[in-house]
């Protein structure tokens, strides 16, 4: 009975796990009997690349080798061993037995890329019925007219008009150096001109270059890249409001005695002065050179003797209001000339340069029908 148990059992486990176990041991057994190693043992190997020794566990993710997910050399998906072995052949590496690029060729190839991207834009011929000029918007916002939306509303209130005719659609194309461009009537200077207003300090000469080294007015613009003109002149003794531009025409047609651009001045005058004086610069004084007739007169203030008059006259010979009041009998201790034409000196210190606004240069073409 106990033999025959022992048989039992032995047959059981012949044909149970313990049979398996036997059979995979043999199944091994005959495997290095015909030299082949087993799977977790196999190595891959990569071309060019060193091999990496087996990993420490064949665990069900593939950690090392062997594994189905393949997380070194030798798996399906080909990972990177952690000993520096490039990519797998399924992987996205280089092809197999492919030689490495030197570095100095990679530098080479990454200049060549640079200096073609960094050559200068070349300047193809135009073709034809390809639209010229710029948009008018953009054209009044380099202006300073506001920005491009504020301009396209300036267009659409039909506030604006390019050479007589008002236009009220949107992307029109101007070109600033011909076209006429006004807003509200007035000229908007659109094309590369410069147009400043200088209160002129007393001593200074009424010229840009002085051979006598003089301060002059081209002292206050030496930075300017273009050449500026200066509209009139002024006593050296004199102060006050003096133009600067480099708009040619502009700047003749202002000292032109036909456009009668008015001047205004204040000058400092001891009295007491006659009722009748300013009937009697209106109506003309006459000088050695013709007569000369003041537009406007005016007592500004009066302390005790000390007058402050303000006389405005179109003309503009040379020291007309000193000789003018001179002749009257009431010689001029100091005298500031306080508008050209429609450009007011209002609170600007003496010897600042300002840049005059679009309105004020609208204003001055105006006034010679520019």
């Amino acid at each position: 009975m106990r033999s025959s148990g022992r048989n039992s059992r032995g047959s059981g486990s012949g044909s149970g796990g313990n049979n398996y176990r036997g059979a995979g041991n043999r199944r091994d057994e005959h495997q290095q009997r015909a030299g082949r190693p087993r799977p977790e043992e196999r190595r891959y190997d990569v071309g060019g690349g060193p091999q990496a020794g087996p990993g420490p566990k064949a665990g069900p993710k593939g950690g090392s080798q062997g594994g189905p997910k393949g997380g070194s050399q030798g798996g399906p998906k080909g990972g990177t061993a952690k000993s520096g072995a490039p990519k797998g052949v399924g992987g996205r590496g280089r092809k197999p037995n492919a030689p490495a690029r030197p570095r100095e060729y990679e530098a080479q190839m990454e200049e060549r890329n640079r200096a073609r991207h960094d050559k200068p834009r070349v300047a193809l011929p135009k073709t034809f019925g390809e639209v010229e000029g710029e948009r008018l918007q953009k054209v009044l916002a380099r202006a300073g007219m506001g920005s491009r939306r504020a301009c396209e509303e300036l267009i659409d209130q039909a506030r604006v008009e390019v050479n007589g005719k008002i236009v009220t659609e949107q992307g029109l194309r101007v070109d600033p150096e011909k076209d006429e461009i006004k807003v509200d009537g007035l000229t908007v200077a659109t094309q590369s001109y410069l147009f400043f207003a200088l209160n002129k300090p007393a001593g200074v000469v009424s010229t840009m270059e002085d051979p006598d080294g003089r301060q002059c007015l081209g002292d206050y613009v030496t930075n300017r890249e273009t050449r500026l003109f200066h509209v009139g002149r002024l006593d050296t003794e004199t102060e006050g409001i003096i133009l600067l531009t480099n708009h040619g025409e502009l700047a003749h047609r202002l000292t032109h005695p036909r456009y009668g651009v008015k001047k205004t001045y204040l000058a400092a005058i001891q009295g007491p002065l006659p009722r009748d004086l300013g009937k009697r610069l209106k109506s003309g004084i006459e000088l050695e050179d013709g007569y000369a007739r003041a537009d406007h007169f005016r007592v500004v203030q009066n302390t005790g003797k000390n007058y402050l008059v303000e006389v405005s006259l179109h003309e503009g010979r040379k020291h007309i209001v000193r000789r003018m009041l001179a002749e009257a009998g009431f010689p001029v201790d100091k005298l500031v000339r306080t508008a050209f034409g429609p450009i007011a000196l209002g609170d600007q210190k003496s010897g600042w340069l300002r840049r005059m606004t679009n309105t004020e240069v609208g204003m001055l073409m105006r006034e010679v029908e520019l």
